[in-house]
């Protein structure tokens, strides 16, 4: 069995690129992500959401909670480095912002909301309620 990839896999790939749209993928960094990509856990007293946000910084993450309904908003921002004796030929950039709404079989309690940002990855604990509460915004660790 070859290592090297065959020439049919190359030009599959090569109109995979292409054909979706005639768009071409950005020459470094990813493309926006689509959508948050979440994991949604529950035990007796709260709901974990682990919840993926690849390159981006905590500041720019905003976390709303009203009753049952969470709402995660990041915005996405991809920066280029130039070094001084360099003269750029090309530069490509992206910005933009992604969003995820979900709705929660309980409401959750505002006061006990723990929020943590590591590696990319969002951890929110969100404590059951039984009386609602108004939406307000959560500060992320």
């Amino acid at each position: 069995m070859s290592l090297l990839p065959s020439r049919a896999s190359l030009f599959d790939d090569l109109f995979r690129d292409l054909a979706s749209g005639f768009t071409v993928k950005p020459l470094h960094g990813d493309p926006l992500p689509a959508q948050v990509k979440l994991d949604v856990k529950e035990s007796d007293s709260l709901y974990t959401v682990l919840a993926e946000l690849p390159g981006v910084r905590k500041e720019d993450i905003h976390l709303d909670i009203q009753g049952r309904v969470v709402t995660i908003r990041a915005e996405v921002r991809q920066h280029d480095s130039q070094e001084q004796d360099e003269r750029p030929l090309r530069s490509e950039r992206y910005y933009g912002s992604i969003a995820r709404s979900f709705e929660l079989p309980m409401d959750v309690t505002l006061d006990g909301v723990n929020a943590r940002f590591d590696n990319g990855l969002l951890t929110l604990s969100l404590p059951k309620q039984s009386n609602p509460q108004s939406g307000q915004r959560i500060p992320i660790e």
